[in-house]
């Protein structure tokens, strides 16, 4: 999802018209924006957490050459989803459907083997061969 669906989706959901919704997204983005960058911790609830982290100065490599490089210190971000949105993520979609009844007397069928087994198990033993030929010619 870019800006621009982004902001169609708030449009839809608040019924606001492009441009107010436009604004507020902007609006949200700016305020965590500026919170971050004053070191301040940004916390919305179901959603997650954003902190400043820091990076220290420190010596590189050019991969090229091999010649030391300094490499600032710099600033960035660490976002931490909230546990909502963690069990949102992994919640297995639907509701389990229920097992099929049973008929009395119903034969349970075979199953089928898949060629994929079948194949993986003939080159397995095909390999097994080879290797014991190998092995009685030394």
């Amino acid at each position: 999802m870019n800006k621009a669906e982004l902001v169609d989706a708030v449009r839809e959901a608040a019924g606001l018209e492009r441009r107010q919704a436009e604004s507020a997204v902007e609006a949200v983005v700016d305020a965590i924006v500026n919170a971050v960058k004053a070191n301040d911790r940004v916390s919305i609830p179901r959603f997650g957490t954003f902190n400043q982290t820091s990076r220290a100065a420190r010596t590189g490599r050019n991969p090229q050459t091999g010649a030391p490089v300094k490499i600032a210190a710099s600033k960035g971000v660490r976002f931490g989803p909230a546990s909502a949105f963690k069990e949102a993520l992994n919640a297995k979609g639907g509701a389990k459907k229920a097992a099929p009844a049973k008929k009395a007397g119903a034969k349970k069928a075979a199953p089928a083997k898949s060629a994929a087994k079948s194949s993986s198990t003939s080159k397995k033993t095909a390999s097994a061969k080879k290797a014991a030929k190998s092995t009685k010619k030394r």
